[in-house]
């Protein structure tokens, strides 16, 4: 089968998936809210422990991988150098893997876990500790160790052994050239592509909703879907324009921008917020996150109530095994040259790191204002209910609250732009055969649809129901990552040392 062909394969079963899919969740919302539900709390229910179990071997993979003999081993020929400057290279794929998120749950998880812990009392001393240890549990090394599974393998087969930019192409030397090229190669493709559309698209969502919010709460303008659609419309066409331009023109310009703007914005709410208490935060969150880190990356009751860790850890495991795909394809795509030793340190610790600072600075500013009697507990509880709008209501309680929201929005806005990108170049990698630099047709194609499924969603009433089934879609993927480290610690054993 000629390499067209095998391409086209996949991205008309993927756009037929995409719009069937699509379809069932904007006109006949209800019935696929029940469906994605139930399957959700079925996998989670009754295989939480495998979730749990998964984050833990790729953690173990990628230090194995990281500190043995193979790390100084380079992603491309033994010659080459990185095409990207850390920090350029750093801002890619921190706006690609977290940006949007950060920005999205940087008060308002925090804040959540101080006002309803599991275990201890709500608004308490005891439940600011919990708080901070959560968030820093939900977003340090796993999740990235979890994208560095896909990244890596997929940089390690893409520049050093010439092979296509497809996930099917890292499990080859796992099932062979045939099954890999064939039916089965062809589905994990697919399978990342939904995988993929899912997660971008209700990260578009999310981000409108808190653009929407932020502008409602600044300048009073409606919170209502004509000004959703609206916000959607304007950064489609920035992030598609971008897109089109390369990774090394428009998305590179964005990002670096990005990165300067939310180091800024994160110094400046250092000074005015709580320092003292966010430097007590972070070394007490360091200490609980080491010390209680097994229990709490396997901590699933085998008789107790598990509706906190369905809600939150089992969610969130879910969550960045679904965008695995994705932001390993764009991590990939970005690495050439490093070591694999280096690819695992950037990717994995460095950017834990830089989230559990960004928590730790942003959850603070909340949980000071419950702590110190500054808002009402009632007046915190209505901020977290909605958490777009938790980020800008707890602002507003600070010195230069008003310009600092303005730069959380711009800098929300490039996140956000910067994500859609990724995504749309990942998306015209995946159906375009692996193409390293795929045509400016499929990115379009892949932009649009990303955005009419957005504001489609929002006027169908929600995102939700497509960010659930997409979770439950990408069970798969646990088993297709578990081979990918197979594959890849039987590829990389030939090397010469």
């Amino acid at each position: 089968m000629d390499k067209k062909k095998t391409g086209n394969i996949v991205f008309y079963v993927s756009l037929l998936l995409v719009v069937a899919m699509a379809l069932w969740s904007i006109a006949f919302n209800d019935s696929f809210t029940v469906v994605s539900n139930a399957a959700f709390t079925f996998l989670t229910t009754d295989f939480g422990w495998l979730y749990m179990a998964a984050m833990i071997v790729f953690l173990i993979f990628a230090v194995y991988i990281a500190f043995g003999k193979f790390g100084k081993i380079r992603l491309g020929s033994d010659d080459s150098k990185p095409e990207y400057s850390n920090m350029t290279w750093f801002g890619l794929l921190f706006g690609c893997g977290m940006g949007v998120g950060l920005v999205f749950w940087g008060v308002a998880e925090p804040l959540t876990h101080y006002l309803y812990p599991e275990g201890v009392k709500g608004a308490t001393p005891e439940a600011a500790d919990f708080a901070i240890e959560s968030f820093f549990m939900h977003w340090g090394v796993l999740p990235w160790a979890n994208y560095a599974v896909i990244g890596l393998a997929l940089a390690y087969f893409m520049f050093r052994k010439n092979k296509k930019g497809l996930i099917s192409s890292i499990l080859e030397p796992l099932i062979g050239e045939k099954l890999a090229d064939g039916w089965l190669g062809k589905l994990v493709d697919i399978l990342a592509v939904f995988a993929t559309v899912a997660g971008v698209v209700t990260s578009l969502g999310l981000g409108t909703l808190q653009i929407n919010a932020g502008f409602h709460e600044l300048f009073g303008i409606p919170a209502d879907l004509l000004i959703q659609i609206i916000i959607i419309v304007v950064v489609s066409v920035i992030y598609i324009t971008s897109a089109v331009s390369g990774i090394e023109k428009g998305i590179k310009a964005i990002s670096d921008m990005n990165l300067y703007v939310a180091i800024g914005l994160m110094a400046a709410c250092f000074l005015v917020g709580p320092k003292l208490e966010v430097l007590n935060s972070f070394i007490n969150g360091v200490g609980h996150y080491i010390g209680n880190f097994l229990p709490d990356a396997l901590g699933v009751h085998a008789y107790g109530d598990n509706s906190w860790i369905g809600s939150w850890r089992l969610f969130y495991w879910a969550w960045f095994i679904a965008w695995a795909p994705f932001v390993g394809v764009f991590i990939a795509r970005i690495s050439k040259g490093r070591t694999i030793r280096e690819f695992i340190m950037g990717v994995v610790l460095v950017p834990a790191t830089a989230s559990c600072v960004w928590g730790t600075v942003f959850g603070s500013l909340g949980i000071h204002l419950g702590e110190k009697g500054l808002m009402a507990v009632e007046k915190l509880k209505e901020a977290v209910a909605a958490p777009e709008v938790g980020l800008f209501v707890v602002l507003k309680e600070y010195p230069l609250g008003f310009l600092l929201s303005i730069v959380a929005l711009v800098s929300l806005c490039a996140f956000f732009i910067t994500s859609a990108n990724s995504g749309v170049y990942v998306l015209s990698m995946l159906t375009t055969d692996g193409n390293k630099n795929p045509p400016n047709n499929k990115k379009i194609l892949w932009g649009v649809i990303q955005s009419v499924m957005a504001i489609g969603l929002l006027m169908a009433g929600g995102l939700k129901p497509l960010q659930t089934i997409s979770l439950a879609a990408a069970f798969p993927f646990i088993f297709i990552m578990f081979g990918t480290c197979a594959a890849f610690i039987k590829a990389i054993k030939k090397e010469k040392m």
